[in-house]
C-alpha cells in the first residue's frame, strides 16, 4: 500500500506503525502530544502507575523489535525469571514457573525505547495534529481529517490526509464510535462491567534488600473469599534507576489514597516482599492514586456493517481491569493480528473481518479472565455470563490447587500470561488433579506436589 495513518502514538499505536512499516511506503502517526525531537510524549496520568508486560507480551514485543529486551536491561530494566517472579494467593507463595520471563521497568521507560526503535524506521514519521473525523469514499475509509496548530496562538488549520489504511489507537476515550455513527455506520456493541477499582503507585529506593526478587504480586483468592481486607492486594517490581515500583489496589471504599503513611501501613499488611520494602527502603515519590470505574469492550466485529480500510487497536478495542496486566500484552497481540490480516487480505481497503476475528479471540480471553475474577468481588453485581456459577466453582478449585501443586499452577500461570486460553482451566484432567490435590491437603495438610 502507498500510505497508512495511525491515530495515537502510545504503545499500541507504535507497534501498529512497526507492523505497517513492512507493508506501506509511508506510515504517519498522528499524535497531538508530540514531544521534542519528534517524540510522542506519554502524558496520560496512568502511565506512571505500575504496568506489567506478561510473558506473551514480552515474547511478541521481542518478535517485532528484536533485541529490545537486551537493550532495556542494558539501560536499567530487570528481567525476572524463575523464583525471582513471585505470585502470592491469600498470602501464600505459589510454586515458581521456570519458563516465565517478565520485565521489570516503568511504562514510560519501556515506551520510550519502543518509540525510539519504531521512529528510527525510515518510512515512519510523527505528525503533531489532532484527528477530527474519518474521510470515507463510499464503503471505504480513505483517510482522516486532522487539525494542526496555526502557530503563534493562531487558529487550528484543518486539512485532509488520505491513506489506504487507518488504525485507531486513540485509547479508551477514542471518538471512533461517534464518527462511525455520524457517517451512518452505527456504533459497535459495548460490554461493560463496573468494578470501582482504585490503585496507587509509589517509588522506593532499591538497595541490597530482596536481591533475588524482581516481581512480587499478591492477590486475594478463594481461601479468603476474595476479600481484599483479609488479603491485601498489591505488587512490586524492580525498575530502572535502582528503584522499587510498588502498587496497592482496592475496590469501592477500600481504594488507596495518596497519604504516604497509610500507603506504608497497607504495605505492612501485605506479603513479605512488600513489608520488607516498607520497613527498609526510603519512599522516593509521592503516592499517585488512580481510579478505574469500569472494564469495557467495543465489539467492532459484531457490527452489521463496517467500512473497509479501518482497524482498531489497544484500549480503543478493550480496556480491562489493569491489575491483571493485560493491556500492554493485548497491544502486542493486536500488532500480530494486524500483520496476519495484512498478509492474508486481498487489499487493505477491504473490511478487516479477519483482523477483528483474530484479535477478538485474544480480547475475549482477557475479558473472561479479568471479569471472572472481578465478579468474585462482593460489590460487583454483574452482568454474569451464562454458566458463571459453575465456572466459578471450578475456577476456585483450580486456583486453590495452584497454590499447592506446580503442575496445576503451570497451567494456571500460562492462562494468566495469555499463553493458553482460559478453557485450559476447564479440562477434565486438570480438574481431577485439582480435586485430588485439595483432597490430599485436607487429609494430610498442605504440601507441594511433585512435578508429575
Amino acid at each position: 500500500m502507498r500510505s497508512a495513518v495511525v491515530l495515537g502514538g502510545s504503545f499500541a499505536g507504535l507497534l501498529a506503525a512497526r507492523v505497517l512499516s513492512d507493508h506501506a511506503d509511508e506510515v504517519i502517526i498522528i499524535e497531538p502530544g508530540q514531544g521534542p525531537a519528534g517524540h510522542v510524549s506519554p502524558a496520560q496520568p496512568h502511565h506512571q502507575q505500575l504496568h506489567a508486560l506478561l510473558a506473551t507480551g514480552h515474547t511478541e514485543l521481542e518478535h517485532w523489535l528484536p533485541g529490545i529486551t537486551d537493550e532495556l536491561v542494558a539501560h536499567g530494566a530487570h528481567l525476572g525469571t524463575g523464583t525471582s517472579v513471585q505470585f502470592y494467593s491469600d498470602g501464600v507463595l505459589k510454586p515458581s514457573s521456570t519458563d516465565i520471563d517478565m520485565l521489570g521497568a516503568t511504562r514510560p521507560f519501556i515506551e520510550s525505547h519502543v518509540r525510539d526503535r519504531v521512529l528510527s524506521i525510515d518510512n515512519i514519521r510523527v505528525l503533531s495534529a489532532q484527528a477530527r473525523d474519518l474521510l470515507l469514499d463510499g464503503s471505504q475509509v480513505s483517510g482522516v481529517r486532522i487539525a494542526r496548530s496555526g502557530g503563534a496562538g493562531g487558529p487550528a488549520c484543518e486539512e485532509e490526509m488520505r491513506a489506504d489504511l487507518v488504525v485507531d489507537a486513540m485509547g479508551r476515550s477514542s471518538r471512533l464510535s461517534t464518527w462511525l455513527e455520524a457517517h451512518g455506520w452505527g456504533k459497535p456493541p459495548v460490554d461493560r462491567l463496573r468494578i470501582d477499582l482504585g490503585y496507587a503507585t509509589a517509588f522506593f529506593r532499591r538497595g541490597e534488600e530482596l536481591p533475588d526478587t524482581v516481581i512480587a504480586h499478591s492477590s486475594p483468592g478463594p481461601a479468603s473469599g476474595y476479600q481484599q481486607r483479609l488479603s491485601e492486594p498489591g505488587a512490586l517490581t524492580a525498575v530502572e534507576g535502582d528503584r522499587w515500583s510498588v502498587v496497592l489496589a482496592g475496590y469501592g471504599d477500600y481504594r488507596p489514597g495518596q497519604d504516604p503513611q497509610e500507603f506504608l501501613r497497607r504495605m505492612r499488611r501485605c506479603v513479605a516482599p512488600l513489608r520488607e520494602v516498607a520497613d527498609s527502603c526510603e519512599m522516593m515519590s509521592e503516592v499517585a492514586p488512580f481510579s478505574f470505574r469500569e472494564s469495557q469492550r467495543r465489539n467492532f466485529g459484531q457490527m452489521k456493517r463496517f467500512p473497509g480500510g479501518l482497524v482498531v487497536a489497544g484500549d480503543a478495542v478493550a480496556s480491562v481491569n489493569p491489575i491483571y496486566g493485560q493491556g500492554l500484552t493485548l497491544a502486542t497481540l493486536a500488532a500480530s493480528s494486524l500483520s496476519a490480516h495484512l498478509r492474508s487480505a486481498k487489499s487493505p481497503r477491504d473490511p478487516a473481518l479477519g483482523y477483528f476475528r483474530r484479535l477478538g479471540s485474544a480480547v475475549g480471553a482477557a475479558w473472561q479472565i479479568s471479569t471472572a475474577a472481578d465478579l468474585a468481588q462482593p460489590h460487583v453485581t454483574g452482568p454474569y455470563p451464562r454458566g458463571y456459577w459453575m465456572t466459578r466453582r471450578a475456577g476456585d478449585m483450580v486456583t486453590a490447587a495452584s497454590v499447592i501443586d506446580p503442575v496445576v499452577n503451570h497451567t494456571f500461570t500460562n492462562v494468566l500470561h495469555m499463553r493458553a486460553h482460559p478453557r485450559a482451566l476447564a479440562r477434565p484432567g486438570l480438574l481431577l488433579r485439582s480435586a485430588a490435590v485439595l483432597a490430599s491437603s485436607r487429609t494430610k495438610g498442605p504440601r507441594r506436589w511433585a512435578d508429575s
